[in-house]
């Protein structure tokens, strides 16, 4: 298991809402959070085998915005 952090554009919790089912049926994630309180709304993905890219992607295809933070 590996841990993703990303930077987003979810700034509410009906945000997360809208993006939640996605994130829980998406191969290889296993638990994920957002930290709405952060100045980076910041997204914590605990995944196997999970490329940042792919994720960046899932949240293009929503409307919304997330980049890895290294």
């Amino acid at each position: 298991m590996e841990i993703l952090v990303f930077k987003t554009n979810i700034t509410s919790k009906k945000k997360v809402s809208m993006i939640a089912p996605l994130l829980t049926s998406f191969p290889g994630i296993r638990q994920w959070n957002f930290d709405l309180d952060d100045c980076d709304k910041v997204l914590r993905i605990e995944a196997a085998g999970l490329s940042p890219g792919s994720v960046e992607q899932l949240f293009l295809s929503a409307g919304f915005s997330c980049r890895e933070l290294t």
